[in-house]
């Protein structure tokens, strides 16, 4: 028996019928075919899931789609400005070299632009400390550190 499911995605309405099992990841890859939010470790500890609730960083393998009724949900897709271009903690990702094969980087974003906007002025250890659910086996995090750090001046939180 499949759920009704009203929400927000990227801003845009949507509505689907979920069986109540669909994970949130599950319903944001396959029936809305936004595949820039990964699937790593299906256990909520690797952060390749990220996307932002309400305005709150989930880790979307973690709850269920039903519990989004009536949610405004942003994946990274959904952080892009109006005129195509990168949002800034993405064009700090890339200009601080914060990203190696790219597949951690989607869920690694979403946790630092939440990050920056609960602690816009985080020291070096507490954006360590924010980033602690999100794992990379590329870096050695120094320059996602550093990402961080120009993301949250550009976006000028």
């Amino acid at each position: 028996m499949k759920v009704p499911l009203s929400l927000r995605v990227n801003g845009q309405a949507v509505t689907a019928e979920v069986e109540p099992d669909t994970l949130l990841v599950t319903f944001i890859r396959e029936q809305l075919r936004l595949t820039g939010t990964h699937v790593g470790c299906d256990t909520a500890q690797c952060g390749a899931c990220t996307v932002h609730v309400n305005g709150r960083a989930v880790k979307s393998c973690n709850v269920l789609a039903a519990q989004m009724q009536g949610a405004e949900v942003t994946t990274i897709e959904g952080i892009t400005p109006a005129d195509g271009s990168m949002h800034p903690m993405q064009a700090a990702f890339k200009a601080c070299h914060g990203l190696q094969c790219g597949f951690c980087t989607p869920g690694m974003v979403m946790s630092a632009i939440d990050l920056v906007t609960h602690w816009p002025h985080a020291t070096e250890e507490q954006i360590r400390e924010g980033l602690e659910g999100n794992f990379c086996r590329c870096t050695g995090y120094q320059n996602i550190v550093k990402a961080v750090a120009q993301g949250a001046k550009a976006m000028g939180v």
